[in-house]
């Protein structure tokens, strides 16, 4: 028995690591480079909130 689950649209995958590019317009091909540099900054700034939460627990307990 499928569930609502099944009938939903599923998301478009914007870009797949390794996917095959030779078919995609320079501009889709652009496209694609400016959303890998925002996942870049999305991650370098999660990682530098968690090193500063890291860097002030381990201060907290230092003292």
């Amino acid at each position: 028995m499928p569930t609502d689950d099944d009938d939903m649209p599923r998301p478009k995958i914007a870009h797949q690591i390794g996917q095959d590019l030779s078919m995609l317009s320079v501009d889709e091909l652009a496209q694609r480079v400016r959303l890998l540099r925002d996942e870049i900054t999305r991650v370098e700034n999660e990682m530098t909130k968690k090193r500063a939460s890291r860097d002030a627990a381990a201060n907290f307990f230092k003292s």
